[in-house]
């Protein structure tokens, strides 16, 4: 697990996944020029979170790699799209949006792990 403590390598983060390295080293990059994660070189180095997962919310992590816009332009993609000038999906959309935003804002790196870590002790007690 990737932590403040401890730095992972990209082979390591990359592990168990179908990800090509070179686009998980981009994104990996953005968030460190975002402040999300560090990067040391050399022998021991690696990424590591730049602060602790409870102080990273995954509204950072999407902002980094996708930036903030999402939440506020328009589903259908229209240039103006309000209250006054909503277009036919903005009344259905802005709710839904404002939802997964507030729970990105609200969800922290640290939920995620404990959540997964619970996910995967009942996966192993059914296994057994």
């Amino acid at each position: 697990m990737i932590g403040p403590d401890r730095n992972v390598l990209i082979d390591e983060i990359c592990d168990g996944t179908d990800l090509p390295k070179h686009f998980v080293a981009k994104i990996l990059q953005q968030l460190v020029r975002d402040g999300l994660l560090t990067s040391t070189k050399g022998r021991g180095g690696g990424f590591a979170l730049a602060r602790t997962p409870e102080k990273i919310t995954l509204f950072e992590i999407v902002a980094a790699v996708d930036g903030d816009q999402q939440f506020d332009q328009c589903a259908v993609g229209l240039a103006k799209c309000d209250d006054d000038q909503p277009c036919p999906m903005h009344d259905k959309w802005s709710k839904v949006r404002d939802r997964i935003e507030k729970l990105l804002r609200t969800t922290t790196l640290k939920q995620m792990s404990e959540t997964l870590a619970q996910k995967l002790r009942a996966q192993q007690r059914r296994k057994a």
